[in-house]
């Protein structure tokens, strides 16, 4: 995944910690509504916390992505104004930064997409589909609020889909548990390859040992799902914050472009 695709918080103007809204749950410590900066931001616009955000009880932030929508908007749209200098910009600011933050998590998909080699008949529609997609990204904060995303974003899942088939085609007898509910189940060892998982709940699921090589999990949610021991090396759209969100250890085969997060070493 290219670096424009990947957080940088230190070019970011700490959109996440304010515009969005969490609730007090297992996920964060405290109310936060929309618009409203998160107690631990600092005038740097980093987090005060951030090396113990889990201890300190936001596991949530740990597992967020805005896969390079946060520095895009920030330096990109609004040209490294930030919404403290520039405090009438703030709440149109911060409706941009979900907009923009859709349109990069399609260019991330896409752009894994066009490099499965499976997907090669269909490269050129995906590399359109890119080049579109990007242009979008640079469109002034007005036209990125008129923006229908949801039509984007169902075009685009067309080819996601098509390149999702082609690259499972040569797993063999592929299971369908499309946006099944999975929460807990005893996955253990399973022969998962090629299965498709997009939009599944695998929330707590025990997939220790399963392998899902050729897997498609855009949109799985795998919070708690323990991966100790599975393998994902070729599994199709994993993301990273995925990977956070779940539990493994040095045994799991994670994809080339994904890192292991340092939970997953310290739990061992």
């Amino acid at each position: 995944m290219p670096g424009t695709l990947r957080g940088d918080c230190a070019s970011c103007f700490g959109l996440c910690c304010v515009a969005l809204p969490f609730s007090a749950s297992a996920d964060f410590a405290a109310d936060k509504p929309a618009g409203q900066p998160c107690g631990n931001l600092r005038a740097d616009f980093g987090c005060g916390i951030h090396e113990r955000l889990r201890e300190s009880g936001y596991p949530g932030c740990v597992v967020y992505d805005c896969f390079g929508a946060g520095q895009q908007v920030s330096q990109v749209t609004y040209r490294g104004l930030d919404w403290r200098r520039e405090p009438g910009s703030a709440r149109e600011m911060f409706a941009v930064f979900p907009v923009m933050r859709q349109l990069h998590e399609l260019l991330a998909y896409l752009t894994e997409a066009i490099e499965l080699p499976a997907a090669r008949p269909i490269r050129a529609d995906l590399r359109r589909a890119l080049d579109a997609t990007e242009r979008l990204t640079l469109l002034d904060p007005a036209a990125l609020l008129d923006l229908d995303v949801a039509v984007r974003r169902a075009e685009v899942n067309v080819l996601l889909l098509r390149a999702s088939e082609l690259a499972r085609k040569g797993a063999g007898r592929r299971k369908e548990h499309r946006g099944a509910d999975l929460i807990g189940a005893n996955l253990k060892g399973a022969d998962l390859r090629g299965a498709n998982l997009r939009g599944a709940y695998l929330i707590g699921a025990a997939l220790k040992g399963a392998d899902l090589r050729s897997a498609d999990l855009i949109g799985a949610d795998l919070r708690g799902a323990d991966l100790a021991g599975a393998a994902l090396t070729g599994a199709l759209f994993v993301t990273q914050s995925q990977l956070n969100a779940a539990t493994g250890d040095a045994a799991t085969r994670l994809p080339a472009a994904l890192s292991r997060p340092a939970h997953w070493t310290a739990r061992q």
